[in-house]
């Protein structure tokens, strides 16, 4: 099992000082047990901000990237299956984040935490969350698969679809995502495990393990959806031959929808099993052991009192996200085709200041944990400046190749054109707010990181309802309303998916802007965890639950 002795021999502190018992408070006062320097070059919490900003964030983007590459597989191996499948997936992604968003709060909680107690060197406070953390969101999983397991044809029947979408999309994304909700335990146990190592400081470890997922989601794709018959990748590797000698063996012809769903399910799972692996039996990341797991009241508390509002703020992003679908589904296949296809491409564009969003809120954490809230800032300012930039490079790109990039995803499939010229136009338009993305993906993971997660909550609130939901409603839809009284009538503007497109580039314009506003007022200063609540590295403390403010 990882123990103390482990996590603090011949590695790096989580920081990355050469000396666990230099400067224990992380205030720079202490000095080191030997003559040896520290090595401040990539630390968290003290030296240069560049380079652990860096070593933070390419891994994540990496991560997020093989993220967005099991979808863009699915997409890619579904395009060739029908435009319809395609679709089928851009509903239910909406509806299984909805129920993803309950447990995926706390599980943010649960970095938050230990991201600040490892700045304040408190390793085993930091081994304790982890444990309670795995054990609260994985038993909440287990619920949340089973529910989502008999909510999904209900839920997909309340959308007020188009006759042609009902029919031949909707069936689909049911079969879709019970198959996904059967397997949301394994997927949940990678998303924990990434989380708090990222709230520890390594993200590179999360990244390695991803890898070896996303290669077995890729090799089991299109095996899982096509079997032996029409399989694309046969047909790349110009073995039909091989092909058509499989399918007179076994039969086998795929599973569809349901099989790229499975691909995603057994490739979570290994994912999940080496994640907890690397937790119980090596040196890497918190010090975790069986002793952690049983449900602490007190611990629970605190993930709780973090995690409720994340969890509001990504269920009413879900919310807003179905919403949005809702009103997608209004409009005919293609249409509804390119908004899936066009998210899936944004969701690339997302990755780098995603990337950023989530170094920040372990640097925020860590360094508010070692008292330096100065630091803190100074680096929320150096992310945010650098993913505007980035962001705007990858805008122009966008602009640039956006047909290209998206005629690839579909094959010579019925509603093809029309989809692509759609989807086009989407990424596109959408290119207005790349900048404002970058921006404020820093700034949401700032709060997120010195535990202000209510402030988050609203700003996200406002990106998505107001940014996103009014003025899709407004720009896209034809619609008026007198007001009583004084008889001035509002009239939406009908312009259609033009209006749809536009509605969608707002959101993160008007994110960006109050989040800095917000952000400038410093009140965000104060770290959540007491000094009280924390050991030294190596100290033997005992188990009790250690207690943290509330969110001011």
């Amino acid at each position: 099992m990882s123990d103390e002795s482990d996590a603090s021999s011949d590695q790096p502190a989580p920081d990355g000082d050469t000396d666990v018992d230099a400067d224990v408070d992380g205030n720079g006062d202490d000095a080191p047990a030997d003559p040896t320097p520290v090595d401040t070059s990539a630390s968290i919490t003290e030296g240069s901000l560049v380079r652990p900003l860096f070593r933070l964030a390419w891994p994540i983007v990496v991560i997020q990237l093989l993220q967005v590459t099991y979808n863009v597989v699915d997409t890619l191996y579904l395009g060739r299956l029908s435009a319809e499948a395609v679709g089928a997936i851009s509903l239910a992604f909406p509806l299984i984040f909805l129920l993803i968003a309950i447990a995926g709060g706390f599980t943010t909680a649960g970095a938050i935490l230990v991201a600040q107690y490892t700045g304040a060197k408190g390793n085993r406070s930091a081994g304790l969350v982890a444990g309670q953390t795995l054990s609260f969101v994985g038993l909440l999983s287990v619920f949340i698969g089973i529910a989502g397991y008999f909510y999904t044809r209900p839920a997909l029947e309340l959308l007020p679809s188009d006759q042609e979408t009902a029919a031949s999309v909707i069936p689909l994304a049911a079969d879709y995502m019970e198959v996904i909700f059967l397997g949301i335990p394994l997927m949940f146990g990678f998303f924990v495990f990434s989380a708090l190592m990222r709230g520890y400081g390594d993200t590179r470890t999360p990244m390695l393990v991803m890898v070896v997922s996303v290669f077995l989601n890729v090799l089991l794709d299109p095996f899982f959806i096509f079997g032996f018959a029409d399989n694309p990748l046969f047909l790349w590797l110009n073995l039909e031959g091989l092909e058509a000698a499989l399918f007179a063996w076994t039969g086998f012809s795929g599973l569809g929808i349901q099989g790229a769903a499975l691909a995603t399910i057994a490739a979570r799972g290994v994912a999940t099993v080496m994640g907890l692996w690397i937790l119980f039996t090596t040196a890497s990341g918190p010090a975790v052991s069986l002793e952690h797991l049983p449900l602490d009241r007190q611990i629970i508390e605190d993930i709780v009192r973090l995690g409720v509002p994340s969890t509001v703020e990504q269920t009413t992003s879900a919310m807003a996200m179905i919403t949005l679908t809702a009103m997608i589904v209004t409009f005919s296949p293609p249409v509804v085709a390119a908004y899936g296809l066009g998210n899936r491409l944004i969701s690339l564009v997302f990755l780098p200041a995603m990337g950023l969003g989530r170094a920040i809120d372990t640097m925020v954490g860590q360094n508010l944990g070692a008292d330096r809230s100065d630091r803190a800032e100074r680096s929320v300012w150096l992310a945010a400046s650098t993913g505007a930039g980035v962001m705007l490079v990858v805008a122009v790109i966008a602009v640039a190749f956006t047909e290209p990039i998206v005629s690839v995803f579909l094959g010579d499939v019925p509603d093809a054109p029309a989809t692509i010229a759609y989807g086009v136009e989407y990424v596109r338009i959408r290119s207005v707010e790349f900048a404002f993305i970058g921006v404020s993906q820093v700034i949401l993971g700032a709060f997120r990181g010195a535990g202000n997660t209510k402030t988050a909550m609203v700003i996200s609130m406002l990106t998505l309802w107001v940014g996103r939901v009014v003025s899709v409603l407004v720009l896209a839809f034809s619609w008026s309303v007198t007001i009583p009284g004084v008889e001035i009538t509002l009239a939406a503007l009908g312009w259609g998916e033009t209006g749809v497109w536009t509605g969608m580039a707002l959101g993160n314009v008007l994110g960006a802007t109050v989040g800095v506003a917000w952000f400038t007022r410093g009140t965000w200063k104060e770290k959540y965890i007491d000094d009280a609540d924390v050991g030294d590295v190596g100290e033997e403390q005992d188990l009790e639950a250690p207690t943290a403010r509330g969110e001011d």
